[in-house]
């Protein structure tokens, strides 16, 4: 017996392990952001209110999914589809008008993504068939709402965490789909930086340009000759639309370069950019020593992947509702189950 109680030790200490990173790691995004604020006229603001929103989320998710973890990812997906059908006015910049200058990927596609993603969580943590069903309808429901809403990229990514989350079933080794998924964000950001560096064969970025507008990719190109310039702390939070030649010349312009990555690296250098790959990396870690089923992790991590692309290619981790949902996802699928009652 002292065997099986050691071994449940050693679980419960790696368990706790990714809680301690995620402090650490969070605090260092807020001391940097005051260190790269500091004798500018910079407003760190937003990265707070993005760590607070996120740590919230995360503790929340925690908590609710441990006490009812079908019915929690199941009110979530349903509050996120809420959010994004009645983004508007509450949500700046959440469904594109012709206020919004081109390329503008706001929150409510991300909205709808996350609503596919808790549906898909809470189908993989039911037990019954008939409620696994209607949740993954759901999941379907979002996707053909984005494509009728006109956003063809809220609806391939919808439909592809649904796929992911039907190819976890029976999937038994989640580091190997973890690792994939990983992969692909790497992939999504270090195309960005090509495109931004003009890396790419011609054919392929001229492509790439009509699919991104040659907006966007005049922003990206600005925020790395900002990163080249101030390689370390960058030119301070909140400052890119202020010395963007592009922002500044663009009628209706949100001052951000839509692109998470490039906006940290030319508003809080290379350590902005390292500090929001450790976020990611730490929501990653937390879902792979998860206590839930394999299923349900891996449905959470496409769901996180599918956002990272989003914030890859937009400014979607610019509203709150987004980053405390990513939150609240990653913190359902890191909940542990409640002890079971014992009689005394």
């Amino acid at each position: 017996m002292a065997a099986p109680a050691a071994e449940r030790a050693a679980v419960r200490e790696r368990g706790r392990a990714p809680d301690v990173a995620g402090v650490l790691i969070l605090g260092a995004v807020v001391l940097w952001s005051l260190v790269t604020a500091t004798g500018r006229d910079a407003r760190p603001e937003g990265i707070l209110l993005a760590v607070l929103a996120l740590a919230a989320g995360y503790a929340c998710g925690r908590i609710s999914g441990t006490l009812l973890p079908v019915a929690a990812s199941a009110a979530a997906s349903l509050a996120a589809l809420g959010l994004a059908l009645t983004s508007g006015p509450s949500i700046p910049g959440a469904i594109p008008t012709g206020s919004v200058p081109p390329g503008h990927t706001g929150a409510a596609v991300a909205l709808l993504v996350l609503a596919a993603g808790a549906a898909c969580c809470a189908a993989s943590a039911a037990d019954s068939v008939p409620v696994r069903l209607l949740l993954r309808t759901l999941a379907l429901g979002v996707a053909a709402l984005a494509l009728a809403l006109g956003s063809v990229v809220g609806f391939v990514a919808a439909l592809g965490v649904l796929l992911c989350s039907l190819a976890a079933v029976r999937m038994r080794r989640r580091l190997l789909g973890l690792a994939g998924l990983v992969l692909a964000t790497g992939l999504f950001v270090g195309a960005s930086w090509a495109v931004a560096e003009e890396r790419l064969p011609e054919g392929l970025a001229a492509s790439l340009e009509g699919q991104l507008t040659g907006h966007r990719v005049l922003l990206w190109q600005d925020a790395s000759s900002m990163a080249k310039e101030n390689p370390l702390v960058g030119v301070g939070p909140e400052r890119f639309g202020a010395l963007s030649p592009t922002a500044r010349t663009t009628l209706y312009a949100d001052g951000k370069p839509h692109s998470a990555p490039l906006q940290q690296a030319a508003e809080q250098g290379a350590p902005g950019v390292v500090l929001l790959g450790a976020t990611y990396g730490w929501l990653v870690c937390g879902l792979w020593t998860s206590p839930r089923r394999t299923a349900v992790v891996l449905t959470a991590a496409a769901t996180l992947t599918a956002l990272a692309a989003l914030a890859t290619v937009g400014n979607a981790l610019s509203f709150t509702p987004v980053t405390a949902g990513a939150g609240l996802l990653a913190g359902l699928a890191t909940a542990r189950a409640a002890p079971a009652p014992t009689d005394d």
